[in-house]
């Protein structure tokens, strides 16, 4: 059982910042790949950011060079940095962790989301 709760969200002028956090419960946090994704009304679950156990990270092309994703093991805590935002970044936004189960099976994990809404 891997548990994902989110934090962080809230209202924000357009070009402000917001800081998301996402702590996940589990053993094995420090050898899963994490990521966030985000969910406009309407519209269906997108991939913002991804960061590898070892910390690559990825990002979509809208929010490269805008948002940063990071993560702490000690604290078992993802964190994305949302820097420039508009109001196209309005979404429910969602950690994901990423967790093997067996040599080749993998499941994803997801919190419950948290709101982010800019203003403009």
């Amino acid at each position: 059982q891997v548990q994902l709760v989110e934090s962080g969200g809230g209202l924000v002028q357009a070009g402000g910042s917001l800081s998301l956090s996402c702590i996940a419960s589990g053993r094995t946090f420090s050898i899963n790949a994490l990521g966030w994704s985000c969910q406009a009304p309407g519209k269906q679950r997108e991939l913002v950011a991804t960061i590898t156990s070892a910390g690559e990270t990825n990002y979509t092309d809208s929010e490269k060079g805008r948002f940063t994703i990071s993560r702490d093991n000690a604290k078992n805590t993802v964190y994305l940095q949302m820097n420039s935002l508009g109001p196209e970044d309005t979404a429910v936004y969602y950690c994901n962790q990423r967790v093997r189960d067996a040599p080749f099976r993998t499941n994803d994990y997801w919190g419950q989301g948290t709101q982010v809404t800019v203003s403009s």
